[in-house]
């Protein structure tokens, strides 16, 4: 009887435990994913108040460094950063990063509300689509593992690969014109410097964990992050800029979120199911890039990212 009432009490905090597990590096995927697009939505905000000039960009910055929509959004990007690092902290990176496909249909949501502009129903039904989409397939996945250290051994063949990845596409795009196969191209190679990012962000939160600040501020994963992460964001200025959105945008959040995949399960050794699993994964998939498609062909999502002739028109006199 005493081992029967032992064992009763010390299973629930064990699926407790298990739950508790996957519900926080989601939570905080979710909450980064979300900020990013209050972020995105500030700043842009922010950028049409300012006058356009030629050149000059030290005074473009002094201008909106007044402007404190422009300040809550950098607020907005750090609590993302934030964010990320803790779900990728506390949970999988092939569920923490899968989650960030959220990103556009919450910028656009945002959007809608704080700067007073209407989605269009076809909008509501793609973002419904891509939700839908995800949820599909990360159930029918249901990643598993949060492996906290990757030998190097493994690290020099993935990071080699990634980086010949990128090295390609960027080259590729260099060779074209601007356009859609530049922008996808671009677009690609940004996904995986994300992904790359977010893989070496997440070693470098477990060796805080277990080492400290001392140890963080010392491992070769911390700048190696930072330094993948500020080539992502350079890479993703000139995919915005090489052609249309829709070309560079499918690219970018599936390319990210099927690359993270592949990093979980190499580097570190998280499971997904497979078999007949995979139909409805892929089907997910498709959801997600159907919805994808159809948000970045929404003109409502191109003045988001490129509007210089909005900036003009509000700078005008």
């Amino acid at each position: 009887m005493a081992g029967a009432g032992t064992a009763d009490v010390t299973r629930p905090p064990i699926r407790e435990v298990a739950t508790l597990h996957t519900v926080f590096p989601v939570v905080f995927a979710i909450c980064a994913a979300f900020s990013n697009a209050v972020a995105t939505v500030l700043q842009r905000k922010a950028a049409l108040t300012v006058p356009a000039s030629q050149g000059l960009r030290a005074g473009l910055i002094a201008d909106l460094l007044r402007r404190p929509v422009w300040l809550a959004g950098i607020l907005a990007v750090i609590g993302a950063a934030v964010c990320q690092a803790l779900a990728l902290a506390t949970g999988p990176l092939t569920i923490v990063q899968p989650l960030f496909v959220l990103e556009l249909p919450l910028t656009l949501v945002v959007a809608s509300l704080l700067m007073h502009r209407h989605l269009p129903g076809k909008g509501w039904l793609a973002v419904t689509v891509v939700v839908a989409g995800l949820a599909v397939a990360l159930a029918a996945a249901s990643p598993a593992g949060n492996r906290t250290h990757v030998a190097l051994d493994r690290w020099i063949p993935a990071l080699a690969v990634c980086a010949g990845a990128v090295i390609a596409l960027a080259v590729a795009a260099l060779r074209r014109p601007e356009g859609r196969a530049r922008a996808a191209c671009l677009g690609a190679a940004t996904a995986i410097s994300y992904a790359v990012t977010a893989a070496l962000m997440k070693a470098a939160m477990h060796i805080l964990d277990e080492q400290g600040l001392v140890g963080f501020l010392t491992a070769w994963q911390t700048y190696a992050f930072a330094a993948t992460g500020v080539g992502a964001l350079f890479l993703l200025e000139n995919a915005m800029q090489a052609g249309p959105l829709v070309a560079s945008q499918p690219a970018l959040t599936l390319g990210d979120a099927l690359v993270s995949l592949a990093l979980g399960i190499t580097l570190y050794e998280e499971t997904i199911r497979t078999g007949w699993w995979l139909l409805p994964q892929l089907f997910g998939v498709a959801l997600i890039a159907a919805g994808v498609f159809a948000l970045a062909r929404i003109p409502f999502t191109q003045s988001l990212v490129a509007p210089d002739e909005e900036r003009e028109t509000a700078a005008a006199p």
